[in-house]
């Protein structure tokens, strides 16, 4: 229990009068006259000095303390506990997901889809306030995770997206269309895609620039990532056996066309070459597009009187047991 103020402060200058409580009773303690009258002390001098000699001046001590104590109840001591009250602006967030065959390529550690979603993960447990979902495409797109604040189960969900679940290709217009689907009806403050492709549109029936406008109309911001390394990388092939091999081949991604859907809705466009990129590239978008929290203190004061109180009153009472009980004299 810490105090830190006192309500009725003034009420704390009546401890001055323990001044002349202390003076009175040393003029008493003077001035005392013996309770039985004999000759002379002489014989009893060498007597032995019991607790009682000892305990003669417990009554107004006691007296003295439980005085205090009630002054200061009197003032009412207080007590402080600050809560604070946290209010977050969440943002909502769908990252659509490139699952084609190309992200298997070897230029990512193991490999860029296992690359993408290990990040991205760790980018979901990161954003405590925000409600995200999951869009793939590949050839077509669809819906893996629509918006939700329970980030376990997501990435538990992500984690189970694979390349060649869907027909190969690159619709990346459809998978902005899905992603944008669900945030349309948003009531968040910011809407965001997070599109991460690998390649080239070369299917879908929607193209990037106009699933980009319907962004904008939205208020939706767009992030692309581009994910391969500059120049060749080792892609998963069939050989003249029917066996899986890699080979390598061109990386191609379509930068000019992710920059500019991106800068459209207000957002940026970003390459990644490999793991470390890729990580420093969720983290400045984790900085850029940071949930607004508003954050109010409240001060609340809580009277600790009744403890005082209580230990005064209880002295008072120990005060009058001892002095008219166990130091009771003689009349």
């Amino acid at each position: 229990m810490d105090i830190i103020r006192f309500e009725n402060s003034n009420m704390l200058y009546l401890l001055i009068l323990i001044v002349p409580m202390v003076a009175y009773y040393l003029y008493k303690l003077k001035d005392g006259k013996a309770t039985i009258s004999i000759s002379t002390i002489k014989g009893l001098s060498n007597a032995p000095r019991t607790l009682k000699y000892y305990l003669r001046h417990l009554p107004a001590l006691l007296r003295v303390v439980a005085f205090t104590l009630l002054v200061v109840a009197m003032a009412r001591p207080q007590s402080v506990s600050e809560s604070q009250k946290i209010t977050t602006e969440g943002i909502d967030i769908v990252m659509a997901l490139d699952i084609s065959g190309s992200m298997l390529a070897r230029d990512f550690k193991p490999d860029r889809i296992t690359a993408a979603k290990e990040i991205a993960s760790k980018f979901i447990l990161d954003r405590k306030g925000d409600r995200m979902g999951v869009v793939v495409f590949a050839g077509e797109s669809y819906t893996q995770v629509p918006l939700t604040t329970d980030k376990p189960t997501l990435v538990n969900l992500l984690n189970q997206v694979e390349s060649g679940i869907i027909d190969d290709g690159t619709a990346i217009g459809n998978g902005l269309a899905t992603a944008i689907s669900r945030l349309k009806d948003s009531k968040a403050k910011s809407k965001v895609v997070i599109l991460l492709t690998d390649g080239v549109n070369n299917s879908g029936q929607i193209a990037p620039a106009t699933a980009a406008e319907i962004a904008k109309t939205y208020g939706i911001k767009l992030y692309t990532i581009g994910v391969g390394t500059r120049g060749t990388a080792k892609y998963p092939a069939i050989d003249a056996w029917g066996n899986k091999t890699f080979m390598d081949a061109k990386v191609e991604i379509d930068d000019k066309m992710l920059t500019e859907i991106a800068e459209l809705t207000g957002g940026e466009y970003f390459r990644a070459t490999d793991n470390d990129k890729l990580i420093e590239i969720y983290e400045q978008i984790n900085k850029l597009e940071k949930s607004k929290v508003e954050v109010e203190n409240f001060t609340k004061y809580n009277d600790e009187y009744f403890i005082f109180l209580l230990i005064g009153a209880l002295l008072l009472i120990v005060e009058l047991l001892v002095k008219y009980l166990y130091l009771r004299q003689i009349p």
